[in-house]
């Protein structure tokens, strides 16, 4: 109780910060543009183009000879991640892959940086010259580090990475860990939209984050139409047992309304027991919704694979 009145205390103390920081998608419209060029030193070891997912919300993207890892978490199942303000929570399962499994890693991708999206398996084993992406924050932390290649992104901010024949347009893209007072307490995040091109074609994934559904996110499809493959943090995280920070089975489904994908893939849903909305209510509001053609369920280990689309965009 006493650690719940002063976190609950602290809110209340960060409202007004928050509220006067809270101006739409917090950057101008025309951002700097990163650059990022990866050779190719070797030929890619799995060439094609899939989404696999590890757990939590680590997934490996593949396209072509690029090789992405999102929100990085090696943990097992009964150890702790902590997640500020003395609160911790217990992982249920088991990565489907140990770190020292992966395939070599072109780039990672962190939303933001609490430990069930970068853990300390991580920052142990991953090597410091590795590019990462992230906040501006994070970024910052990461350094502090010694991780040699950070790039720190503000919203709406991109970073253009090229590696043989392929391109990738990485974008940040609005996110909030929460309602507007407990957001102020907690890492800020980013979702990321991905635009890959090559020979093969053209194709965008958005991935959300650890966000809510609130007024910025409502910018990404008027910037970003034609979604081709969403992957959705959901989960329903809760912390201190009454604050939910990341989207539910209800929130999962506005988002899959409002970005409108071809094809999404929930992911972070079942990996820690401050998880309290089960893939099971996604599943029936995605049915009720009239939405299930276009949901992909991914266990933990499966693969989901695409073609690039022909198109321009």
């Amino acid at each position: 109780m006493e650690r719940m009145l002063t976190f609950t205390a602290k809110i209340l103390c960060m409202l007004a910060l928050a509220v006067a920081g809270s101006t739409s998608a917090q950057q101008p419209a025309t951002a700097a543009r990163y650059t990022l060029n990866i050779p190719v030193s070797t030929p890619a070891a799995q060439a094609g183009h899939s989404v696999q997912f590890i757990g939590t919300a680590t997934v490996l993207i593949r396209h072509g000879g690029l090789t992405i890892l999102t929100d990085p978490n090696f943990l097992h199942k009964g150890e702790h991640v902590h997640l500020g303000y003395g609160l911790s929570s217990e992982r249920q399962t088991d990565p489907a892959i140990e770190f020292e499994a992966l395939p070599p890693i072109d780039l990672v991708l962190v939303s933001h940086l609490h430990e069930d999206h970068f853990d300390r398996v991580v920052y142990e084993k991953l090597k410091r010259s590795t590019p990462i992406v992230t906040t501006s924050a994070a970024a910052d932390e990461l350094r502090k580090r010694g991780f040699t290649a950070v790039v720190g992104l503000g919203t709406w901010q991109d970073l253009e990475v090229t590696k043989g024949d392929t391109t990738l347009r990485l974008t940040a893209m609005p996110g909030r860990h929460g309602p507007l007072p407990v957001a102020a307490m907690l890492p800020s995040v980013m979702g990321s939209m991905l635009d890959f091109s090559s020979a093969a074609g053209r194709y965008r994934i958005y991935v959300s984050g650890d966000t809510m559904v609130y007024g910025d996110i409502e910018e990404i499809p008027r910037r970003f139409p034609g979604v081709d493959l969403a992957l959705l943090h959901l989960g329903g995280t809760r912390i201190l047992g009454i604050v939910t920070v990341t989207m539910d089975a209800k929130e999962g489904v506005k988002m899959l309304k409002l970005i409108a994908p071809h094809r999404a893939i929930p992911i972070h849903y079942n990996d820690y027991d401050v998880f309290k909305s089960p893939l099971s209510d996604f599943q029936k509001a995605v049915q009720e919704a009239g939405l299930a053609e276009k949901v992909s369920y991914l266990k933990h280990g499966e693969t989901y694979r695409y073609e690039p689309v022909k198109r321009s965009r």
